[in-house]
């Protein structure tokens, strides 16, 4: 659940897209290479904010807490003053002193993931109980919710809302929405139950349904399971460990915790074919390394209770997660949380200082050594901001024809 770029582009570009594709493309052209954007100077990254300034912050804000380093208070200040006065985020504001407008593109998992980095720094409560009071004031009629208000529930979204809920100190369960459907009855909608084939699929989450059916998406799959067990991505060191296992069918109970361990029993299995997740990318013809969604995956397994089945997937990590998170906020985050939550080092990973890189990219946290270099002394790279625009474009057909489902999960190694 690291990056969420890719997932507000196609979200963008459907809504633009509809009745006047060409003419949304043509006024979002990318912008000059000659014109790179401006960065606010509170915020972490230095690529192009527009998709995930709020979600990007977020993680690095939450990840630095999780690690006992007192984030900046122009870091902090920055992701409050993203806030509209209605309680949501939007993906990025450019200009935040200027009021939110009815046209304003709310965006769930950004509020959601800034809800549970608000809620873990302290003394912003009134932001938080607006943050999860916006939520629950766009939980669609099945129980979930979607990445844009007013669109079609799906898993990611219902539940990195339901994490961020949960945090807050709201009971998911409780949550329903006008039609009395909770959100759990809204994430439930999305897995894959005992009748689903192939057998390995049984216990993974869809994204979306495709022509009525469900698709196991590993994305999904891990957000639910944090979702079932009624946490976010700041995961304590679980004092079981055992091996997860496959759904059992039929199943024991159809509570949330329940629905949560067959989750992790799909992950489980799934990490266990090259040690890591794949996915394929734009312009590749085979999948290749996901490392993303096995940091995701680890995290999950993680909370579940499960450290011994995320054992090898950590590792794979450790040796081949560095070129994936330089410069990459999100990506830092994720990779220390994914430590914290294993009881791995997150200053050592792999001959990487995760927290040291973290906090080069953005202002110096209070009382830090301002001087650290990105992941491995290396000049950081760009995180997939070249590759946005194929995205906006796939949005568009997405928009005409085969919906938001592009984006199976959001990020695919693209930041």
């Amino acid at each position: 659940m690291n990056v969420r770029r890719s997932a507000a582009a196609l979200a963008a570009s459907a809504v633009l897209c509809v009745g006047a594709a060409p003419a949304a493309l043509a006024d979002t052209a990318p912008p000059s290479p000659s014109a790179p954007p401006v960065i606010p100077s509170g915020l972490y990254g230095k690529n192009d904010p527009t998709y995930d300034g709020v979600w990007r912050q977020s993680f690095a804000l939450l990840a630095q807490h999780t690690v006992g380093v007192k984030p900046a208070k122009a870091a902090v200040d920055w992701l409050v003053g993203q806030q509209c006065a209605n309680g949501g985020f939007a993906a990025f504001r450019a200009d935040a002193s200027a009021a939110c407008e009815a046209t304003t593109m709310f965006d769930t998992n950004a509020t959601a993931a800034a809800v549970q980095a608000l809620k873990a720094l302290g003394g912003q409560d009134a932001a938080v109980r607006k943050g999860t009071d916006w939520l629950k004031s766009v939980q669609n009629e099945d129980g979930g919710w979607s990445y844009v208000p007013g669109s079609p529930s799906d898993a990611n979204s219902t539940a990195v809302v339901i994490s961020a809920l949960a945090v807050a100190g709201d009971k998911p369960a409780e949550v329903k929405s006008k039609a009395g459907k909770s959100a759990y009855q809204g994430l439930a909608a999305f897995q894959l139950g005992c009748t689903a084939e192939p057998a390995a699929d049984r216990g993974s989450f869809a994204y979306q349904p495709l022509d009525g059916k469900l698709t196991a998406n590993a994305d999904a799959t891990a957000a639910a399971a944090l979702a079932g067990l009624g946490q976010g991505s700041a995961v304590a060191l679980s004092a079981s460990d055992t091996p997860a296992t496959p759904l059992t069918c039929p199943p024991a109970s159809a509570d949330a915790a329940a629905l949560a361990q067959g989750a992790a029993g799909y992950l489980a299995e799934a990490l266990k074919k090259d040690g890591h997740l794949t996915a394929v990318t734009p312009g590749a013809d085979q999948p290749t390394p996901d490392t993303g969604n096995t940091a995701d995956a680890v995290i999950a397994l993680a909370a579940a209770g499960h450290k011994q089945s995320a054992a090898g997937a950590l590792e794979w990590l450790k040796g081949n997660s560095a070129q994936w998170a330089a410069g990459n906020p999100a990506g830092l985050g994720t990779l220390i949380l994914a430590a914290h939550a294993t009881g791995a080092d997150p200053k050592a990973f792999g001959g990487t200082d995760l927290v040291a890189a973290l906090n080069a990219t953005g202002p110096a946290p209070q009382g830090a050594d301002s001087s650290a270099t990105s992941v491995d002394g290396k000049k950081d790279k760009p995180s997939g901001g070249q590759n946005i625009w194929w995205i906006i474009i796939a949005g568009a057909a997405a928009g005409m024809g085969i919906g938001i489902l592009l984006s199976g999960r959001r990020k695919k190694n693209q930041l």
